[in-house]
């Protein structure tokens, strides 16, 4: 399966693989809070201005308005799906944003599918950041990044109200998957 093709990919292709950490990462993270007490999601905790929750909605706001910018929207197509997901996924429970989370990767997955070349030039245009010009693969990256950097943040709050964290990192990825 390793050198299987998808879309005309090779699904070893680094890109995926660092997707599918992604997914592994994030369905972690939920099946771990979903085990603690459920005030945990919604809780506020000093110095720290976002709940479990927001930080999640905020890996999946920012995943699916990446995949909008991949697959060549406008900017201003681009606001609208963000004016959108702001209305959505407010208050979400942990049980329908982690339903978000599978719809998304979906998604991306169907998305990856339909690449011929996830190394391909790909240009973004932002009104104060300007034009950049870059790779499929490395907003995939940026994706992937995002999201290990926001849950570093869940794994400090959960240690801040007495609880353990989950360890993500990429290295327990690649052991679990050597022993698939």
């Amino acid at each position: 399966m390793a050198n299987e093709l998808v879309g005309g990919i090779k699904m070893n292709h680094r890109t995926l693989q660092l997707y599918n950490y992604h997914i592994w990462a994030n369905k972690r993270v939920f099946e771990h809070i979903k085990e603690l007490p459920q005030d945990i999601y919604y809780k506020k905790i000093q110095g720290v201005p976002l709940s479990v929750s927001e930080i999640l909605v905020h890996i999946y706001n920012t995943d699916t308005l990446w995949l909008s910018v991949m697959s060549g929207d406008s900017f201003d197509e681009i606001m609208a799906v963000a004016n959108q997901l702001s209305r959505e996924t407010r208050a979400k429970s942990i049980e329908e944003i982690e339903t978000m989370f599978l719809d998304i990767s979906n998604r991306y997955k169907a998305f990856f599918d339909c690449q011929e070349d996830l190394d391909k030039a790909v240009s973004c245009e932002h009104p104060n950041f300007g034009r950049l010009e870059t790779q499929l693969s490395e907003l995939v990256q940026h994706v992937v990044n995002h999201g290990t950097y926001h849950r570093g943040n869940i794994t400090t709050m959960l240690r801040r109200l007495g609880h353990p964290g989950v360890s993500t990192d990429y290295i327990f990825y690649l052991y679990e998957m050597n022993r698939e």
